[in-house]
């Protein structure tokens, strides 16, 4: 194999508990072994690729570290039948950019396992607009269809402002569910309503109340991307037999309330956990993003950005500021 060299985003601990970003050359040699070599052409910023990068242990155990839980590209070496020098793939969720190198520098080295073809009807750029914010709110609408029909009322996204959130509501606006978005930005309207939602409300009218059992039923179902009082309060205030989707904890990992959403109203609370996510469940879903369940907003939801800008992004989505998707271009 020949050695290459290339740029990426390196995580460094100094000191104990402080943590340094800064752009550096590095090369193939320091990769991890695997199957298949890729030269990542696009990546984007996931919460996750957010607490790796600022030292969190529980995503990330060693340091020095590069990010990015996306990676999108061209394979360069496969030492397996699977793949061969040029095709195009996509890499998301496994271990890729946390405690394996990842997206956030120029080349990845993978098991073939974690690999994936790019479908012919989606560009490596438009994967990476979907990333795995995409890839959890498709999961979380597979795992709802089948349960909260578009004509039972409405559904609810929290946390729709962000990466997993807006994606959801777009997805959910395309399969016909009127969407109810709740957001802390009050000047995300705008933006949640280009991309579907029929209504944009404050999150404190989602939030629980820890007081009370249950809420006045309101939703037919719920994507919930935050965690915490928000999801408490979802599940309180969600209609008999609903369906309550999560996969996020940026508002707490915590859930406080009683079984009574459960046992009185049946209401069911379904976990998506996208990085373990099936081959077969993963293929399915990259294959309607790419299909019936492409996005004609994609643009809109997406901030491109250079390897140099990452470090800012960082500490934007950090402040809760980001809106949307950010894809990094890795060759820029």
């Amino acid at each position: 194999m020949t050695e290459k060299t290339f740029k990426a985003l390196l995580v460094e601990e100094p000191e104990e508990g402080s943590f340094t970003r800064r752009i550096v050359e590095r090369s193939t040699s320091d990769l991890p072994p695997g199957e298949v070599l890729v030269r990542v052409r696009y990546s984007s910023l996931n919460y996750k690729d957010v607490l790796s990068a600022t030292g969190n242990k529980g995503v990330t155990r060693k340091y020095p570290h590069t990010p990015g839980v996306d990676a999108a590209g061209v394979v360069e070496e496969s030492s397996v039948p699977g793949f061969e020098a040029g095709e195009e793939v996509i890499v998301t969720g496994r271990d890729l950019g946390m405690n394996t190198p990842g997206g956030f520098g120029q080349y990845i080295r993978i098991p073939s396992s974690w690999v994936l073809r790019r479908p012919a009807a989606l560009s490596l750029r438009e994967s990476m607009i979907y990333g795995t914010a995409g890839f959890t709110a498709a999961y979380s609408l597979l795992k709802l269809m089948p349960h909260v029909r578009p004509d039972e009322g409405e559904v609810l996204v929290t946390g729709a402002s962000g990466g997993v959130g807006s994606m959801a509501v777009a997805l959910l606006a395309k399969a016909g569910y009127r969407v109810v978005a709740a957001t802390g930005k009050p000047g995300a309207a705008p933006f949640l309503e280009n991309l579907g939602a029929r209504a944009v409300i404050d999150r404190d009218k989602v939030k629980d109340a820890p007081e009370r059992s249950l809420l006045r039923s309101h939703w037919a179902g719920a994507v919930d991307t935050v965690g915490g009082p928000f999801l408490a309060g979802a599940l309180k205030s969600t209609c008999f037999g609903g369906v309550v989707t999560t996969c996020g904890n940026v508002a707490s990992p915590d859930l406080s309330l009683t079984v009574y959403p459960f046992i009185l109203r049946g209401v069911s609370l379904l976990g998506i956990a996208a990085a373990e996510a099936p081959d077969d469940v993963r293929r399915e879903i990259w294959q309607k993003l790419a299909g019936d369940w492409k996005l004609e907003c994609l643009e809109s939801l997406r901030t491109e950005v250079s390897l140099n800008d990452l470090d800012s992004c960082i500490d934007k989505m950090l402040r809760g500021e980001s809106r949307g998707r950010t894809v990094i271009d890795l060759d820029r």
